[in-house]
């Protein structure tokens, strides 16, 4: 992932960068894991290098949308069946869409700024 960003003129070096890079991975392995765990699989990824960041796109075989998807982005008081990737999606990424997919299961699609 870091040589996608670095190869789209995201690449400047310092603390900032390398937590951008970060927030990308964590949004990157939350996206993942919840196509896998609750999505039914995942059925593709797909990664856009633009001038405001990067958006990712994850399709997985459910068409369900999580309740927490649009959620407030704060943090479960206790484990009650979700956890904390929603939460952390949404402080981390912009522009969150949920689109059914016309051969079944769901895109989300996010945002992660690079600045």
């Amino acid at each position: 992932m870091r040589s996608v960003v670095e190869a789209h003129g995201h690449g400047s070096s310092g603390p900032t960068a390398e937590a951008a890079v970060i927030d990308l991975l964590l949004v990157v392995s939350e996206l993942v894991t919840n196509a896998i765990r609750h999505g039914r699989g995942l059925a593709g990824f797909e990664v856009d290098p633009v001038p405001e960041g990067v958006r990712l796109s994850v399709h997985d075989y459910s068409e369900t949308v999580p309740s927490a998807a649009y959620g407030p982005g704060t943090l479960p008081q206790a484990h009650e069946g979700s956890g904390y990737g929603w939460p952390l999606i949404i402080r981390l990424a912009r522009e969150i869409r949920i689109e059914h997919r016309r051969e079944g299961g769901k895109t989300v699609s996010v945002l992660v700024p690079m600045t």
